[in-house]
């Protein structure tokens, strides 16, 4: 009878010792915010909670490159919209020294205008990034990275955009600015179909990076639709759920303190008590 009783005393006692234990994780949940503590509170989780963080990492440096790809494509629309206005003024200015009665001052007027022009087209070529490289590099493009299957240059290269049939839009203006000098209405003609050309090129480089920059912003939208459901997804994993974790805290303590009291009542009772 001692023995059996002993026995159950021992139990009881590791019983105890058991939810107290489960008691003080449950505080650590709460005083940390983490529900797991180490991986074997719940491997399944734990190893979930890995890839999440992994991707989220990933996410984080793709998000980066989406935001500069942005960047550059508004950076470069700047710019060519700069340029279309820079050639519809030396088309304008072209049209007007086609007609006759102009005099040399104006006509040398006019061609020292298209040349400055010029000059700012040559300097927006070679401007810079916020990256401190060329915003429209010589050669191809290198492609950023915005996705694990999405990789392109939001900006074209500089020969795409000024130059047409290979021809540097600037040397189409300082011919124009030649012929209207000299007052060469051939000359003056063909300038003409040539700016005519380089306007509609400049067009179509400035629609291209629009896609660029449409694609981008879609991309941005996705990446951050993807990120509010990733922290989503490891919030439930990972964080304390404060009202239930309380809850179970409550209860367990009320239930130790119950077993603790009933505990020490048989406590008391004497070994007479047992064998009577």
């Amino acid at each position: 009878m001692i023995n059996g009783t002993g026995s159950r005393m021992t139990q009881e006692v590791s019983r105890q010792a058991r939810l107290a234990a489960q008691i003080a994780a449950k505080q650590t949940q709460i005083s940390s915010g983490k529900r797991l503590q180490r991986a074997s509170d719940d491997p399944g989780a734990a190893a979930r909670i890995t890839d999440l963080t992994r991707t989220q990492t990933n996410d984080s440096a793709r998000a980066r490159n989406i935001s500069l790809g942005i960047s550059l494509a508004a950076q470069a629309d700047g710019q060519l919209r700069n340029l279309s206005d820079l050639l519809a003024r030396t088309r304008e200015l072209t049209i007007s020294a086609a007609s006759a009665g102009l005099s040399a001052s104006d006509r040398t007027t006019m061609s020292r205008e298209i040349v400055s022009m010029a000059d700012e087209i040559e300097a927006m070529a070679a401007v810079k990034s916020p990256l401190g490289e060329a915003l429209f590099p010589d050669g191809n493009a290198n492609p950023i990275r915005f996705d694990d299957a999405i990789a392109f240059a939001p900006v074209p290269p500089r020969q795409a955009i000024f130059e047409t049939g290979g021809i540097a839009i600037t040397h189409i203006m300082r011919d124009a600015a030649s012929a209207i000098a000299a007052g060469d209405m051939p000359l003056i003609g063909a300038a003409l179909t040539a700016l005519s050309g380089a306007v509609n090129h400049a067009a179509d480089a400035q629609a291209e990076i629009g896609i660029n920059a449409a694609r981008l912003d879609r991309l941005q939208e996705y990446a951050t639709q993807r990120e509010i459901t990733l922290s989503e997804e490891l919030s439930k994993l990972a964080d304390t759920d404060l009202s239930t974790a309380i809850a179970e805290l409550n209860s367990m303590t009320l239930t130790l303190e119950a077993a603790q009291g009933a505990f020490a009542r048989i406590n008391r009772r004497t070994l007479m008590d047992f064998l009577a």
